[in-house]
């Protein structure tokens, strides 16, 4: 599972991705979003390679009608790839419609023994380099208004090692693109291609314990620090 988030901002996006037209609004670094708000985010789609927009999360297929239904829409934040070409929010996209989402990290929770309350890990690249995650994606059409926007749903594999032992209840994870298999991923074609580029992640990751935000309720965490180690640490690796 991955519904919480950090992204970059529309600086560091322009400076790390020089050759992308960016065009993704938001001026602000997001220190933390729960994809249950269905957050604005920046992507690149492969309708457009050459840019970064911006997309909703939670994909809504074609049959719903309308932006009330879709906001009661079944939970589509997370799309497991082992069925992705099999369940019907996702099946008639994964072929044609896939994108890369960028992100500074996210945010998995930790079960410990004996306690009612997960902990919380915030994961990233050294150097804090910004992430991709694979994601499926439709234009969402609000049949009464008229209004057309992309919707998406992260991907998420088996975990590897470190997710293992962080997300150590469901032992899954994004889908974490790498620098090089970018391009292979939006261009992809056919089942078997797609297929072979969704697996564990298997590149360098960092992380520590954080303070609980998938238990926040009501609480701004979208702040300077909600991503650095938590004082109330406790010792997992």
């Amino acid at each position: 599972m991955c519904y919480h988030v950090g992204s970059p901002s529309k600086s560091e996006l322009k400076n790390k991705l020089p050759k992308k037209k960016i065009y993704y609004p938001n001026e602000n670094e997001i220190f933390h979003i729960s994809g249950f708000t269905r957050p604005y985010l920046p992507v690149t789609l492969n309708s457009d390679v050459d840019s970064v927009i911006e997309a909703r999360w939670k994909l809504i297929p074609g049959w719903v009608k309308n932006e009330t239904d879709a906001g009661k829409y079944a939970n589509t934040l997370n799309a497991e790839s082992e069925s992705i070409f099999e369940k019907a929010s996702y099946k008639n996209y994964i072929l044609n419609n896939r994108g890369l989402l960028y992100v500074s990290g996210f945010y998995e929770p930790h079960k410990v023994a004996g306690k009612k309350e997960s902990e919380n890990y915030f994961i990233y690249a050294p150097q804090k380099e910004i992430l991709t995650l694979g994601v499926v994606y439709n234009n969402f059409t609000d049949q009464e208004t008229g209004e057309t926007y992309p919707t998406f749903s992260i991907i998420t594999t088996a975990a590897n090692p470190l997710l293992e032992e962080i997300h150590n209840e469901k032992k899954r994870m994004p889908l974490i693109i790498s620098a090089q298999d970018r391009d292979a991923w939006l261009f992809a074609e056919g089942k078997n291609e797609i297929q072979e580029l969704m697996k564990p992640y298997s590149g360098e990751l960092d992380s520590h314990q954080v303070y609980r935000v998938t238990g926040a309720r009501g609480e701004d965490t979208n702040k300077p620090g909600i991503q650095d180690k938590w004082s109330g640490q406790t010792s997992l690796f």
